[in-house]
């Protein structure tokens, strides 16, 4: 057996492999796979409504925010953001937590006045900054609510009077938040929603049309609205398979469920960490992820010797980041704990060996 714990593209439920492969050979005894099957027919149409309906259910949405699915990864929003919501001599607000944070601290830039109001950089991002202020005039505020890289999350979302602007990419329907105060989320898929190949974005309409340039038509958030997120063909397959993880999630007992599972499995490995003579952490406690677990050994040297020994045993995707190297074993919604439980036992079984 296979442990996942790749930070993305990562593991997926069982259930919704078996049926999305199925889909691939013969989509609902159509005939034909899901791969070749038009983006407009009422076949696809309908996949696609349900899959909005399910998020806009799971997080407990009105008629305000509307879904989309879109080409281009999170990366894309770090411009089409402050394309469509920074007038070029207007400014935003931006928390830098992290890689991910500071792309796009950067890209905001070429549309208007960033205002960087915090920052854990000189500390290598260990920590989420909670002594900062956000200006009244910031014309949005931009968080990235999981650092996948360096294994920090906001615990607390901060309250604001600006629009709330958040990246959850590596952790969305991972835990219960008030999701009718962000203005406007995006997320790549291939953490906790699906594969590799959509990006989630759910925004409220009414902060939409209020800047004074001219958005290109793909840009604009606006006409994939008004086409249903079919302003050009969609990558079929990728919504298909999110549908299904979103109908699993549902089964599952929705968001609720999966953050106690989750508190679960970060609890479960967090405390092997503590207890273990072997290895630690310099996530800051109040800060830590429970979606990515960063952690090092404090003799380096036995590094590649663990990583050789778990992935013995069937344990993958460990490896840290290369930017923080160590270990990082991401614990997304469809991981279950039986393999938490298995690679804490073998981080005892290694230092009994040492």
């Amino acid at each position: 057996m296979v442990h996942n714990f790749n930070a993305g593209p990562s593991i997926l439920p069982k259930e919704v492999i078996e049926q999305a492969s199925a889909a691939v050979i013969d989509y609902n005894n159509s005939g034909i796979s899901i791969l070749e099957m038009g983006h407009r027919t009422p076949e696809f149409t309908s996949v696609m409504e349900e899959a909005r309906v399910l998020v806009k259910e799971l997080m407990d949405l009105g008629s305000d925010h509307e879904v989309l699915f879109l080409h281009g990864g999170a990366s894309t929003q770090f411009m089409q953001v402050p394309m469509n919501l920074l007038n070029p001599k207007d400014s935003a607000a931006y928390a830098d937590t992290g890689v991910w944070s500071s792309k796009a601290i950067k890209e905001a830039k070429l549309f208007g006045k960033v205002d960087v109001v915090c920052s854990s950089k000189e500390r290598n991002y260990i920590d989420i900054p909670n002594d900062f202020a956000v200006p009244n005039d910031a014309n949005y505020f931009h968080i990235t609510t999981n650092n996948t890289i360096f294994g920090t999350q906001w615990q607390t979302i901060p309250k604001t009077s600006n629009i709330l602007v958040a990246d959850m990419s590596s952790d969305v329907f991972s835990r219960q938040l008030d999701f009718k105060t962000f203005g406007l989320i995006y997320a790549g898929a291939q953490k906790n929603l699906g594969p590799a190949g959509v990006t989630m974005v759910v925004v409220n309409k009414n902060i939409l049309g209020k800047v004074k340039h001219t958005i290109p038509t793909m840009m604009d958030y606006r006409n994939h609205i008004s086409e249903g997120s079919m302003l050009n063909t969609p990558p079929v397959f990728a919504v298909y398979t999110c549908m299904l993880t979103l109908r699993w999630l549902k089964v599952k007992g929705g968001i609720s469920a999966m953050e106690q599972l989750n508190n679960e499995k970060a609890t479960l490995l967090y405390n092997e960490i503590d207890r273990n003579e072997l290895f630690s952490t310099q996530v800051a406690k109040k800060d830590r992820s429970k979606m990515n677990v960063c952690f090092t050994m404090k003799d380096s040297s036995l590094e590649k010797p663990f990583l050789d020994f778990v992935k013995q045993h069937g344990v993958v995707g460990i490896k840290g980041h290369r930017l923080s190297g160590g270990f990082r074993a991401s614990l997304y919604n469809a991981l279950p704990i039986s393999s938490v439980k298995f690679l804490v036992e073998l981080m005892q079984s290694f230092e009994q060996k040492q």
